[in-house]
């Protein structure tokens, strides 16, 4: 391709992707869409409900894990992995609604929701390589995804250890760690995203402009998404992970 033609084709895929903000674009190695990134559409991911539907190569590294822990007593069960642009819509602003509701003003509503919840749009769940896992073998407690139950004595202990020790040879690293130092997102040793495919998602995802995104969508408390809140939430929530899922 002679320079003129390059420069023009350049500059023609620039002003394209500006306009219709959900046409591909490509790394080096991967192509994702907005959408796929943003939990709009994946034509990768497989299953049929929120506990199955995973990227197709993730669930092949999940199901060698699952069977793999099985043969130590340990029923890896999925408590959530795919989760849609529109569910991650709904929860937030359901917390949303129940937040100001009790009288915390919209900035306190949207501090505590992002504790734990992230906004839609930018959730790792969009991807389909994350996954809330917990053993089915073990005893059940009212609300499952509570860090106690992963340490001590509690019931998930004895999954949390064959993770720490295994996970990682199948691709799934812990996202929120255990890291005093670490902002963001509070401490999940439920959630381990497969590598091999959210590392590249998030390189690809770390070019949109997502505070132009999710005023686009309306989202409820999405006026107080002021440009210094998204380079935060960006640089704590969303950034501020297991160092092995950055590059």
């Amino acid at each position: 391709m002679n320079r003129k033609k390059f420069i023009k084709t350049s500059i023609l895929s620039t002003t394209a992707l500006a306009v219709l903000p959900h046409l591909s674009f490509s790394s080096n190695q991967q192509q994702f869409t907005v959408d796929q990134l943003i939990g709009k559409g994946n034509p990768d991911i497989v299953g049929d409900s929120y506990t199955s539907k995973m990227h197709k190569e993730a669930k092949k590294a999940f199901l060698k894990m699952k069977e793999a822990a099985s043969k130590e007593a340990i029923q890896i069960e999925i408590v959530s992995a795919y989760r849609s642009f529109e569910r991650q819509k709904q929860i937030f602003e359901g917390k949303y609604n129940r937040f100001t509701q009790q009288g915390l003003s919209p900035i306190q509503a949207i501090e505590k929701i992002i504790e734990y919840s992230t906004i839609p749009g930018t959730s790792r769940h969009h991807w389909g390589t994350d996954i809330d896992i917990i053993d089915s073998n073990a005893p059940r407690p009212e609300s499952v995804l509570l860090a106690k139950h992963f340490h001590g004595t509690g019931p998930f202990c004895k999954l949390k250890d064959w993770l720490t020790e295994h996970a990682n040879s199948y691709g799934f690293y812990e996202v929120y760690t255990n890291n005093a130092n670490r902002k963001g997102f509070k401490y999940e040793p439920w959630h381990f995203s497969y590598a091999p495919v959210s590392k590249p998602m998030l390189q690809e995802y770390k070019k949109l402009d997502v505070q132009a995104i999710l005023k686009e969508e309306k989202i409820k408390g999405s006026e107080h998404f002021s440009e210094a809140f998204i380079e935060k939430y960006r640089s704590e929530n969303i950034l501020d992970i297991n160092p092995k899922l950055l590059s």
